[in-house]
């Protein structure tokens, strides 16, 4: 009576009652298996055989107790590690020689613990803090003044002007007219309430008005169309006797012809050429 053979792949022994290892469906012996696929210790340069621990990172392997910190030698199986020029070091090792120091409370920001950088200075999270009242800042906005960090509600109550018309903070842009502070979107004309920021605008009695409405409301008003005559945008009029006329509306009440630079007659409330005078 025969009995099947059951041989290692590689170097034909009998597997029967010995050790083996099975690899995509076929089996070795201890060692064939390591001869043809072991992995080589990183550390120690030897095979990582069928007994140990195979601990692998990016494509690298180790003995278990291969597995260590490059400076204090402790094990780092099972345990947080960093790496610095392909070597392992233990957190604690890392830190100390290349994680940077909180700027607040000078101690070591350790690797995978949340910081905060800016301009080349780092923070534990909670050690960056609002200089005003004293809260972390964490992921919020902030605000740089002097030496200290502001959270931006600070910012606005102790250094921010305030419109001087909504009394709120004015924190980008605004408008600064006789030394006092606007909103954009607050500095309006007093009758229309159109904004007036980058447009022409005059004021009275410390109200700002648009040119149209300063117009309408203040300017005399032209004899000849009886629109409002305003020198704010460069209009040229002609005053007689407290009356004023656009120049291009005083004219001659009979021929129309142009009076200015011109001699002219009164007849009544009306004003008339030299010529048309004469004939009346």
């Amino acid at each position: 009576m025969s009995t099947e053979r059951f041989d290692c792949h590689y170097c034909k022994d009998s597997l029967l009652g010995k050790k083996y290892i099975m690899k995509e469906d076929t089996q070795y012996c201890t060692k064939c298996y390591e001869n043809l696929f072991a992995n080589c210790c990183a550390e120690c340069s030897t095979p990582i055989s069928c007994d140990c621990k195979d601990l692998s990172y990016k494509d690298r392997h180790w003995h278990e107790q291969c597995f260590k910190c490059a400076k204090c030698s402790r094990s780092l199986a099972e345990k947080a590690f960093a790496v610095k020029d392909d070597l392992l070091l233990c957190t604690e090792c890392y830190a100390n020689d290349y994680s940077s120091k909180c700027h607040t409370c000078k101690t070591t920001i350790m690797p995978g613990s949340r910081k905060m950088e800016y301009k080349g200075n780092s923070w534990h999270e909670t050690c960056f803090l609002c200089h005003r009242c004293q809260q972390p800042i964490g992921t919020k906005s902030f605000i740089p003044k002097d030496s200290g960090y502001f959270c931006v509600s600070c910012f606005e109550k102790q250094f921010a002007y305030q419109c001087c018309a909504c009394k709120k903070a004015i924190t980008t842009g605004g408008v600064t007219y006789q030394d006092k502070p606007w909103h954009r979107e607050c500095f309006l004309c007093i009758s229309c309430r159109k904004q007036l920021s980058g447009q022409r605008f005059t004021s009275r009695e410390n109200y700002t008005y648009c040119l149209d409405c300063f117009s309408n409301l203040y300017a005399k008003k032209c004899v000849g169309c009886t629109k409002p005559i305003t020198s704010l945008a460069g209009a040229k009029y002609i005053s007689f006797e407290e009356r004023q006329w656009h120049s291009e509306c005083f004219t001659c009440m009979q021929c129309a012809m142009s009076l200015v630079g011109r001699g002219f007659l009164t007849q009544r409330d009306n004003i008339l050429c030299t010529d048309c005078g004469r004939e009346k």
